[in-house]
């Protein structure tokens, strides 16, 4: 789609909004790419089909922002307004002004061609409950925070009503929080074999079976100068996430030497979350339980994605429903595990009755959460490449819609959500919970309430500053090979991490 970005009388850096342009281009149109030609655009409005003009008016009391849409030969305008007094404010704070009114614009637009609003609205991004936590943390109602996402972001009242919850959430998790605490993600780069929709850094354990040992090996050193340096910065770790990649494709006397040098290591006595995902249940087995119940693991993820034997051959793995209640089954006799399992809405072959059947089955095990997932095909999955037949965004709509009211009924709640590109009909991904199991983890990482340090394979640190909500990501090698070629150099730049922690 071409895209111009216009002024009658305003002097604005247009190049600053190309990305809000193609944010909301990305979730009104998928897979359009955008063109920023370089002549005027048109005049005749019936010359272009793909196209979409931005026009920023100043006038005495109102500013006009108006994105006309051309497509399909036929033109639609949305239009939002603001106190012209706005354009006068400090940089930053108009950047934000202009950047929300090109998306609103551009929204309104939009939903005059299709004929219909989007779940989101004009939201973009990855974490919808941004504002509406903001907002209760400044003071407002959850009821006035439902109606800024519905009136200013057209946000759906259904979604709406589903972030203020999840926001809720983020604000006691918030509060729970001490400044000295930190969470720490470890990253194992293992699976047993690769999920078609899967992006992550992962590697085939039977390719790469030789580099498991001296992954272990440098994970450990790791782990002990991260340990380092969090004694000298005076931190500690509140919550443990140990994910990949699938961790439990490590023997039981690997994930023992790993969990071993968690506790010799690093500072944990105010641990109050300690995850390992066990999604696989093809890497289920008593030792391994053993293993993790002895280090005082205390929740643990068995993902199966879906319980249709078909489905489950269509994603590319090994196994069947009966193995994954089977694998279940192991993980509550092995401790006093709180469990969470995911399911994925939209997979192949899969259908609205069949994915409501998958949840009840996973309901009726009774784990603590259940995460539901939106199918997102992304870059570097053998389904992006591949894709085969998928279900309809209207069919993924009353799957989420099914399981939303479903999980209500059965005493769980929502607690946070995210969002991806490239999703099924543009949804979300939604954690629920029994009451008083909401991760921890999972809200502080997704809402970025504090630093989370991130060790092992393609793992991503991400260091907070409380005061100014600053960010800065800190990046591990993304493979196995290159984890270990780096390993000292990663060591060093850990433990010199010391002094930037402890100023945070």
């Amino acid at each position: 789609m071409k895209i111009w970005l216009t002024s009658d009388n305003v002097d604005w850096d247009t190049s600053r909004y190309h990305y809000a342009a193609e944010q909301m281009l990305f979730t009104l149109f998928p897979g359009e790419k955008p063109e920023y030609p370089d002549y005027d655009p048109p005049t005749d409005l019936g010359s272009e089909d793909n196209a979409v003009v931005f026009t920023l008016h100043r006038g005495k009391k109102l500013t006009n922002m108006s994105a006309l849409l051309l497509r399909g030969y036929r033109w639609h305008n949305g239009v939002v307004r603001f106190a012209s007094e706005k354009l006068d404010e400090p940089e930053e704070q108009l950047y934000h002004t202009l950047q929300r009114s090109v998306k609103q614009a551009f929204y309104a637009a939009g939903r005059s061609f299709l004929g219909q609003d989007l779940p989101w609205g004009s939201l973009t991004g990855v974490r919808p409950t941004k504002l509406p936590t903001r907002a209760l943390w400044g003071g407002a109602t959850p009821a006035q925070a439902k109606k800024e996402l519905e009136k200013t972001y057209y946000v759906s009242p259904a979604r709406s009503a589903l972030a203020v919850d999840c926001a809720g959430e983020s604000v006691k998790a918030k509060e729970s929080l001490k400044p000295d605490e930190i969470s720490l993600y470890i990253g194992i780069p293992f699976c047993p074999s690769r999920c078609v929709y899967c992006s992550f850094i992962s590697a085939a354990v039977d390719k790469c079976l030789p580099l498991v040992p001296p992954f272990v090996e440098g994970l450990c050193r790791e782990i002990a100068a991260t340990g380092a340096a969090l004694k000298k910065a005076g931190k500690e770790v509140r919550t443990l996430y140990m994910g990949g990649g699938t961790p439990t494709t490590l023997s039981a006397e690997q994930l023992d030497a790993v969990l071993t040098a968690v506790w010799e290591h690093l500072p944990l006595d105010r641990l109050s979350e300690f995850t390992v995902e066990a999604g696989r249940p093809d890497t289920i087995d008593g030792d391994k339980m053993a293993v993790l119940a002895k280090h005082k693991v205390d929740r643990v993820s068995v993902n199966p994605q879906s319980m249709n034997d078909l489905v489950l051959e269509k994603m590319g793995r090994p196994h069947t429903a009966r193995d994954i209640c089977r694998a279940y089954d192991q993980v509550r006799s092995a401790g006093t595990f709180a469990v969470n399992m995911d399911l994925i809405a939209g997979l192949p072959g899969d259908s609205v009755e069949g994915f409501a059947q998958s949840l009840e089955q996973v309901m009726d095990l009774e784990p603590e959460n259940i995460t539901v997932h939106t199918l997102a095909l992304k870059k570097g999955s053998a389904l992006m490449e591949h894709p085969e037949e998928l279900p309809t965004d209207g069919d993924v709509a009353q799957m989420l819609d099914g399981a939303w009211a479903t999980l209500r009924e059965r005493g769980y709640r929502p607690y946070y959500l995210y969002r991806q590109k490239y999703m099924s009909g543009s949804f979300e991904n939604i954690g629920w919970a029994k009451p008083g199991y909401a991760s921890l983890y999972n809200i502080a990482m997704m809402e970025e309430l504090h630093t989370i340090l991130a060790l092992g394979g393609g793992a991503v640190s991400k260091l907070v500053d409380p005061a100014t909500g600053k960010l800065e990501r800190l990046s591990n090698p993304k493979y196995p090979q290159e984890y270990l070629r780096d390993i000292d150099k990663l060591c060093r730049e850990k433990e010199a991490l010391g002094e930037t922690l402890a100023r945070l």
